[in-house]
């Protein structure tokens, strides 16, 4: 399957979500999405006034995270967030999910999480994105978690948070395509460094890339060409 870099430009949600990231890095990352024409750039919720400052007008969206990256606050706490992001003008919640609850066999907990969440981000029109932390499943969780989030009205499920034991892979990525079908949103995220991480990421489902190597993965390409 062939991918212009616009096609490329235009999944990617440019990410920066350590710790100690100053106010100067996210202005260089605002920058950085405003040039190569990225989806989104994804901060901490302390950073999304900013952001959505430095990105007024440009069409990149602002996005941040949610019971992030643990996923085990209460469900209350988890729309609370989401809501105070929404008001500062970000547009795309990404929140993680009770991977303990997943784990039970709590499919009402997950469910009513995720439900909760989704009617919070829906009614300012946003877009929910659901971690999953696939490292954390097996193959049957991941399926589970997958449905539980495509009934529950989220618009996107996501590989992972990039901050666990380890990041997205081709084979969770085509089997999250496969269980929540073709219009769904699959975001891959954690590990994706390359151009050639990113393509193989596409081809097998994903329509959303969580990157912090956005501008590596753009340089080289050519416009016109595809991939």
């Amino acid at each position: 399957m062939s991918h212009t870099p616009e096609q490329i430009a235009a999944c990617i949600d440019h990410t920066l979500l350590k710790p100690e990231a100053t106010a100067a890095q996210i202005e260089k990352l605002c920058a950085e999405a405003r040039k190569n024409r990225f989806a989104s750039v994804c901060i901490h919720p302390s950073r999304v006034g900013q952001a959505v400052r430095l990105l007024r007008k440009s069409g990149v969206a602002t996005c941040t995270v949610v019971g992030f990256p643990f996923g085990t606050n209460t469900t209350e706490a988890k729309s609370f967030e989401a809501e105070q992001a929404l008001g500062l003008g970000a547009t795309e919640i990404d929140m993680v999910l009770n991977i303990g609850a997943i784990k039970d066999g709590n499919e009402g907990l997950v469910a009513r999480d995720i439900r909760a969440v989704a009617r919070t981000v829906h009614a300012a029109q946003g877009i929910l994105k659901v971690i999953l932390e696939t490292a954390l499943l097996t193959d049957d969780e991941k399926r589970r978690a997958c449905q539980i989030a495509k009934r529950a009205g989220a618009d996107f499920v996501k590989t992972s948070t990039g901050f666990s034991t380890a990041g997205a892979t081709v084979v969770d990525v085509r089997l999250m395509r496969e269980t929540v079908g073709p219009k769904m949103g699959v975001k891959a995220a954690g590990g994706v460094r390359s151009l050639a991480d990113a393509v193989a990421m596409l081809d097998a489902g994903a329509t959303r890339l969580g990157t912090s190597a956005g501008v590596a993965i753009m340089q080289g390409l050519t416009a016109g060409s595809s991939y």
